[in-house]
């Protein structure tokens, strides 16, 4: 069995703009697939396919795992890439997504138990042999937009990379900082999957710990504010669902998590042409976003008035890393602490991008706005009235304070003290928010629109 470089581009051609995590779905683009490394030749060939999509701007590079198979597997039909042509002049190849496929999976797995190398793909080990899991079967998560994670058994939870970059992944490199300093609040990594290409380490999975009786922080407080919009009558500390306890929670712990990342990897300042390059890069972004959506024409000037203030303060602000993407989906309460996942940052940036450090204020300015996505997403469905926006604030407001209050207890700076940053992030990120919104999910542009007359000082 055999298949050649350029059917194999072909069928990725059409395949990738059907997937959730290609970012190239509007965009103009010819894709040149290329073998990286062959895992398997029994009893199903199984290969590691990289897909070159260059466009006029420039080019990314996606992982695509392959499993080759003679004949259509019913159960894999959501998988399937493409048929092409057998080069060794048997039956035709149905090429089928590898990460979806039970019987191949666990490859990732052994690799990793037994550090394997192959065709330059290294599986690495972080842990001893005996705290990994057995190799049994495996599920596919639907949540996972950027990445494929695969979960196995109760105990590990392996993401692999589908937008690949030079680079260590800063996944990797936040969780094995922190599990070196023995955070409380991260995921124990068990090992990854980087290659050597180009003459450069790429990252392409992580195996790290799975929680399996932890509770996703969306979930919770989502189901906060359904059990205080089911009681007509009730405030937000009235209701027997209130989130406010566990917002002041998680505030410590993202400030006890910022505190593990300044002793791992330091800190140093943004100085006033730093500040004026970001204020300009807030400002582009919001030119951009007026053209795609036009209701921000009635917030462009008080947003702009904040990036000032921001690009005026006065002295230097601190930064260092963060966690660059922070939002309630992002963490997970376990029965004794908050745990943070995902420290790789917006997929979109570069590697280097990501790296950067940061005003910790920028993440706290993203759980902020996670909660007016909390308090107001239910409106959506049920319809907006006078009295549903009042309390949905007053939820909004309340988790807000709680978590702001956490941070400052938990050792971060506090939030009051920092009210120039936190506007400017929350602005900048309620701008992307918008658009985000208006590509996608119109019904649900109400949502970051609200905050942002709140944020231009409108009334």
């Amino acid at each position: 069995m055999k298949v050649e470089t350029t059917e194999v581009s072909r069928v990725l051609r059409d395949w990738l703009g059907h997937q959730r995590w290609f970012a190239g779905k509007s965009r103009k683009s010819t894709v040149q697939a290329r073998l990286l490394a062959t895992l398997a030749e029994q009893p199903y060939l199984v290969q590691i396919w990289l897909a070159d999509v260059s466009y006029a701007e420039g080019m990314e590079h996606y992982q695509v795992p392959l499993v080759m198979r003679t004949e259509a597997v019913e159960q894999l039909s959501h998988a399937f890439v493409g048929s092409v042509p057998d080069a060794d002049g048997g039956p035709p190849i149905e090429l089928y997504d590898a990460l979806h496929d039970k019987e191949v999976t666990g490859l990732w797995l052994r690799g990793i138990a037994y550090e394997s190398t192959v065709d330059g793909v290294s599986f690495l080990r972080t842990v001893e042999l005996a705290e990994l899991p057995a190799c049994g079967p495996s599920l596919a998560l639907t949540a996972e937009q950027s990445n494929t994670s695969l979960v196995f058994g109760d105990d590990a939870i392996l993401k692999v990379f589908r937008r690949l970059e030079a680079g260590l992944n800063p996944d990797i490199e936040i969780h094995a900082a922190l599990g070196k300093l023995g955070g409380r609040h991260v995921a124990k990594l068990l090992g990854y999957v980087s290659a050597e290409l180009d003459s450069q380490t790429w990252s392409l999975a992580m195996l790290q710990e799975f929680m399996t009786t932890a509770s996703d922080g969306w979930q919770l407080a989502t189901s906060s504010v359904r059990d205080l919009m089911a009681e007509a009558d009730l405030h937000a500390a009235e209701a027997g669902g209130d989130f406010a306890a566990e917002a002041y929670r998680l505030g410590v712990s993202t400030a006890e998590v910022h505190a593990d990342l300044e002793e791992a990897f330091g800190t140093n300042v943004l100085d006033k042409a730093e500040l004026a390059d970001r204020t300009a890069a807030m400002n582009a972004r919001l030119t951009a976003a007026l053209i795609e959506v036009p209701e921000l024409a009635e917030v462009a000037d008080g947003l702009r008035e904040a990036y000032t203030d921001f690009s005026e303060l006065p002295g230097q602000v601190l930064a260092q890393r963060v966690h660059g993407d922070l939002h309630l989906g992002q963490v997970l309460r376990t029965a004794h602490r908050w745990v943070i996942l995902d420290f790789e940052g917006e997929p979109a940036k570069s590697i280097s991008d990501r790296q950067a450090h940061d005003s910790p204020i920028r993440d706290v300015a993203g759980m902020l706005r996670s909660f007016d996505y909390a308090a107001r997403h239910q409106l959506i469905d049920m319809g907006s009235t006078p009295q549903s926006e009042f309390r949905a604030a007053e939820w909004a407001e309340r988790n807000r304070a709680a978590f702001c209050a956490g941070y400052a207890e938990g050792g971060g700076q506090d939030p009051k003290e920092a009210a120039v940053l936190l506007r400017a992030f929350e602005a900048d990120k309620a701008v992307y928010e918008s658009v985000y919104e208006a590509r996608n999910r119109p019904n649900w542009l109400p949502i970051p629109l609200a905050s942002l007359h709140r944020l231009a000082g409108n009334p």
